[in-house]
C-alpha cells in the first residue's frame, strides 16, 4: 500500500484539531504528540521523493552524457 504525503498531513489536521477541541490537558497532549508524528512522517515521505526524483535525474543525465 502506498500512502501519500496528503495522507498524513491530513491526519495531522485532523490531530490539530482534536487537540483544539479536547477538553483535558492528558488529551490535548496526545493529540499534539500525533499530530507531531503525522506531519514528521510527511517530512520524512517528502524527502525520500525528492531524493528519488533528484538522483533519478542525475542517473539519467549521467546516461545522457555516455551516449
Amino acid at each position: 500500500m502506498s500512502v501519500s504525503s496528503e495522507f498524513y498531513l491530513a491526519r495531522a489536521e485532523e490531530c490539530a484539531r482534536d487537540a483544539d477541541a479536547a477538553v483535558l490537558d492528558n488529551v490535548r497532549d496526545r493529540c499534539l504528540r500525533s499530530e507531531a508524528a503525522w506531519r514528521s512522517m510527511a517530512d520524512r515521505l517528502i524527502r525520500s521523493d525528492t531524493m528519488r526524483e533528484t538522483l533519478a535525474t542525475e542517473k539519467a543525465q549521467r546516461a545522457a552524457i555516455v551516449e
